[in-house]
Parts: structure tokens; C-alpha cells; sequence
């Protein structure tokens, strides 16, 4: 899936010409001069690709960046500048950027690097639908099924999941034929990798 380009920067040439060389290669791009304007479009955004100038003189590319993180905003970003700003290119990768380009910018690194951040938004977005599935699976067990689920998932055996949860052997399989009918499996593995996603530590 080809997503869209967000791009900030306040030098209005150089998002006409990004806008025009992108849209020659089938990418939508969004431009915004203005770094407030488009923090507060974010809420109504699709998730896309973002290409941030690093200096602008409301917000900086950097600060830009750190903003959207801190509100759970993780699109994949590109920083450009037409400074070459090590530090700057330090705080960008050390932020999550999956590129650094320096102005003037090159074609084919530009599109490169865009490719690069939709095949990791493409990811992301899996793995975050991934995760809602496996939720939705767990949140269909009763409290005791995750109990049990929990101790399952480090390593317990029936027999030491009845000795602390205080029940027979006999009720910790049947509880365990329940969450492998629930979750679609009974193979341990599996089991843990699920108890993993659904505690976002997978």
C-alpha cells in the first residue's frame, strides 16, 4: 500500500518541488509550511510518512519529531536539512527517523528513503493490528483462564498451576482445553508469544 507524505517545511519552493518530483512517481504528498497547522491536522490524518525540515523558525524538524512521539505519533520520519548538523542528524536517528538528507536533496535518495519509511509504516501498521487481534482474543478468557494463561506463559506445569492457584490438576487442563479452544491453539509457543503481544512486550 502506497501511503501519503506528510511534508513540513516553511520554504514554500522546496515543497512545490518535492510535491511535483513525488507525484511523478504515484506518491500523494501533503505539504505544510507551517509546523503548528500541521500538528493540529494530526488527529485526522491517516497514518503516512513524514519529511520534516530540521530548521523552522516556529518548531524545528527535531522538535517536531519529539512532539508527535510524545503523543504516540510513530510514523516513520525523514529529516532534511541544508545544514550538515551531526548532532541534529544524532537527535533524529536517537528519535526514530529512518532517514537524514542534506539540501539539496537528491531524486533518487529521497524516494529511497520514502520507501524505506512505507515499508516500515506497513510494518507497523501490521503489527499493530496484529496486537488488537490478539487483545480482542484475550479479552474473550474469564479472570481464571488468564490466571492460568499467566502461569502458563512462565513456564508453570499443570501441576505447579494447581498448586498455586489452589485447584486439581483435573480443572487446570480443562481450563487449558478452554484457552487453547479460545486463542486457537494449545501449543505452548504459541501461548506464550500471545501472553507476550497481549502485555506489549513481544
Amino acid at each position: 500500500m502506497i501511503h501519503p507524505v506528510y511534508l513540513v517545511d516553511d520554504d514554500e519552493a522546496v515543497c512545490r518541488a518535492l510535491s511535483l518530483l513525488l507525484s511523478t512517481v504515484d506518491i500523494h504528498v501533503v505539504a505544510f509550511t507551517d509546523p503548528q497547522a500541521f500538528l493540529a491536522q494530526v488527529p485526522r490524518l491517516q497514518p503516512g510518512c513524514l519529511i520534516f525540515d530540521i530548521r523552522m523558525p516556529a518548531i524545528s524538524g527535531l522538535k517536531l519529531q519529539e512532539r508527535l512521539a510524545e503523543s504516540g505519533v510513530g510514523w516513520p520520519t525523514i529529516v532534511i536539512s541544508g545544514h550538515g548538523d551531526i548532532e541534529a542528524c544524532r537527535r533524529a536517528f536517537r528519535n526514530g527517523a529512518v532517514d537524514f538528507l542534506s539540501k539539496p536533496i537528491d531524486e533518487q535518495d529521497i524516494i529511497d528513503a520514502i520507501q524505506k519509511g512505507q515499508d516500515a509504516l506497513d510494518l507497523s501498521l501490521r503489527q499493530q493490528a496484529q496486537q488488537a487481534e490478539t487483545l480482542n482474543l484475550l479479552a474473550t478468557l474469564t479472570p481464571r483462564e488468564r490466571q492460568v494463561l499467566d502461569l502458563v506463559a512462565q513456564g508453570f506445569t499443570t501441576r505447579q498451576i494447581a498448586n498455586v492457584l489452589n485447584l486439581s490438576p483435573r480443572t487446570v487442563d480443562a481450563h487449558r482445553v478452554a484457552i487453547g479452544t479460545k486463542l486457537g491453539t494449545t501449543s505452548q509457543a504459541e501461548l506464550t508469544r500471545l501472553w507476550l503481544e497481549g502485555n506489549g512486550t513481544a
